[in-house]
Parts: structure tokens; sequence; C-alpha cells
């Protein structure tokens, strides 16, 4: 039973050779590029889905924060692409590995951090000692706050592996649920069908928020050390 509850979350492999990278890869297929002077509806679609995510993410930043900008827009389209297809039957999400969280965290909460040493040191510097602490407590809070800004890349990758992770295992189970409880009780079983269907509804919701969610906390990093 749990291998086959985890079977999921596991890297698909062809012919003995891990194919994750074309399973990233292949979001880019939803995203058609205009190849012509007239768009096509899918075309304008995504170029209004576009330029809303910029006015959202882009609002609060300065010059040097708007340079992200295709970076942060490009982040939150893979990411709720990739959530979406990880919804389909049979197919493999690859944010529910915590590896591939952490690979795109680290380097984007890195880069913000460097940023704000590079462009506002006295002011990223201030953020490690609150301004009026007493003597005493100088050692401590140093401590505290530089274990807190190791910790914001860990959490942005668990935050979004523990989401997604947790939908799709409650979706296998009550979808088991289901299957068994057919042969035994049929209006019982409608019921659970029912909590499943609006349970996936939920999850596709759950994945264009934690996208969102987790490109919002990298634009408000960016923001504090530009």
């Amino acid at each position: 039973m749990n291998e086959n509850l985890f079977s999921s979350f596991t890297t698909p492999v062809m012919m003995g050779l891990p194919i994750v990278t074309l399973v990233i890869m292949f979001p880019l297929l939803m995203f058609p590029h205009p190849n012509r002077l007239i768009n096509n509806r899918l075309v304008s679609m995504q170029q209004w889905f576009t330029h809303l995510i910029y006015k959202q993410m882009m609002t609060i930043h300065n010059t040097k924060g708007q340079t992200w900008a295709l970076m942060l827009v490009s982040l939150i389209l893979f990411i709720g692409s990739t959530n979406l297809l990880g919804l389909l039957p049979h197919s493999f999400t690859p944010t529910t590995q915590l590896s591939m969280n952490l690979g795109m965290a680290i380097p984007l909460w890195a880069g913000t951090v460097i940023t704000g040493f590079r462009n506002k040191t006295k002011a990223s510097t201030a953020h490690f000692l609150p301004q009026g602490t007493p003597m005493p407590l100088i050692p401590m809070l140093v401590m505290i706050e530089t274990i807190s800004l190791f910790i914001q890349p860990i959490a942005l990758a668990v935050r979004l592996t523990a989401n997604i992770t947790a939908g799709h295992l409650l979706m296998h189970l009550i979808g088991g649920a289901t299957l068994a409880l057919m042969n035994i009780n049929m209006p019982i079983a409608m019921v659970t069908f029912i909590i499943l269907i609006l349970l996936t509804i939920l999850e596709f919701a759950v994945a264009l928020i934690q996208a969102y969610v987790f490109t919002l906390l990298v634009s408000l990093y960016l923001h504090d050390n530009t």
C-alpha cells in the first residue's frame, strides 16, 4: 500500500535513465511564441496574463528591482504550469521533490541577499541588529537574525513541497476509498466521489496559489534588498 501511495512521487525512468529533465521542459509547450503580426486568442490571453503578473509583482519595486521582472514572471509561470500538469492522471509533479524546490529557492534567495549587500550594505547589515538593542542581548539577536536569514530558502522550498505533496496524497487516498466503497456502499461512495471532485477543484486553486506565494515571497525578499 505504501509503495503504491508514494509511487507517483518517484522520478520517472525510461530505459534506466531519469527523464525528469524532459518533464521539467514540457511546460514550455503550454506557452506558444507569437510568430505572426496578428496573435490568436491563446497568445493574446497569455500576454494578458503575463502583463497582469508583471503589474502585481513589480509595482512595489524600484528601478533595480524591476530588472528581475523576467525572472519572476518566468518563475511563476513555470511553477504554476508544472503544478497544473502534475494533476493529470499518471503524471509526475517535479515540485513534489524537495531537491528541485531547494534548487529554485536557494539561488533566488542568494541572489537577493547578494544584491542587498552590494547595493545597500549598511541597511542589509543593520537587519542583523535592531536599533536600541541592549548590550547583553546583541550576540543572541545577531545569531537569531542570522539563523532566520538562512532559514528563508528552506521555508520557501518546504512550503511548496508540503502543500503540493499533501494535496496529491489526499486525492490518492480519497480516490482509493471511493473505489473500495463502490463494491460495499454505493451512496457513501457517491459522497466520497463528490468530495474528490471538490478536492480536485481545490487542488487546481492550490497549484496556482502556491506558485504565486513562492514568487511573491521571492519578490518581497528582493524588495527588502533593493
